[in-house]
């Protein structure tokens, strides 16, 4: 099974899975998203395997590009892990600070965010679609972490996964003049005059949430792959009916 391990340490694993024409439904991870959820659950139980954990050890969310976040405790345990009405609710971001719990995000196309607090074993993940980034959701929940949690955020390290590259990211004007309110994202924007589009860059502009947060710049990692042009990866953009990437972290159990 093909997988991107972002970080293998002690502490954490932490990757985003990718498409392989071996697997089932080309290695689709979403059970909102397949045709055979039986063929979603083989593909999830290799993952877990792989990751020394077990299908009941996921923690999945009902993703609705929301700015929602939900603190992840044992009960949750195994939630959306087998079906979707488990899964927690309305929820784009989920963290925790228990061991052996498989945080798990899934985008085909949108930015995942995956982090981790070297000091307070705090993890996390974050789902921010346009939608989720104009709504500031890695800003307000790291804002959050900080005020509730006293999370100190010069001890976090972020991986933004493989996204939709800013070539690819064609929007109109009522798109644009979102991203264009927040302040901070006119760096990332530029117009094709050619074609009447502007083009945004997503990881870039959630880059710079997470900075404004606080987190150190160079403790902010980036994939560069293209979703859209990899043939290794989901495009909901170019594909309307393609399977969905798991983003995860989990901390390891003593």
């Amino acid at each position: 099974m093909k997988t991107n391990i972002y970080l293998n340490n002690e502490k954490f694993i932490a990757g985003m899975t990718i498409k392989d024409s071996a697997e089932f439904e080309s290695n689709n991870m979403a059970l909102h998203a397949c045709e055979n959820p039986n063929s979603i659950l083989e593909n999830r139980k290799k993952l877990a395997a792989s990751l020394h954990c077990e299908l009941g050890n996921f923690v999945c969310a009902n993703q609705t590009h929301s700015s929602n976040f939900h603190r992840v405790t044992l009960e949750d345990k195994g939630r959306g892990a087998d079906r979707v009405d488990t899964a927690i609710a309305d929820t784009d971001a989920l963290y925790t600070y228990e061991p052996n719990l498989l945080l798990c995000s899934f985008t085909a196309d949108c930015v995942p965010v995956i982090f981790y607090n070297e000091n307070n074993g705090l993890i996390g993940v974050i789902h921010s679609g346009w939608q989720g980034t104009v709504k500031e959701i890695s800003l307000n929940f790291f804002e959050y972490l900080k005020q509730v949690e006293h999370c100190n955020m010069s001890d976090v390290y972020v991986q933004i996964g493989a996204a939709l590259s800013q070539e690819k990211f064609e929007v109109d004007e009522d798109v644009y003049v979102k991203f264009k309110d927040l302040g901070y994202a006119d760096d990332f924007m530029y117009y094709n005059g050619q074609t009447n589009k502007y083009h945004i860059d997503n990881q870039q502009t959630v880059k710079k949430q997470c900075e404004l947060a606080g987190i150190p710049a160079e403790q902010i990692t980036i994939d560069p792959t293209c979703t859209f042009l990899n043939p290794d990866a989901f495009s909901y953009r170019q594909d309307k009916q393609c399977g969905r990437h798991l983003s995860f972290i989990m901390k390891k159990g003593v």
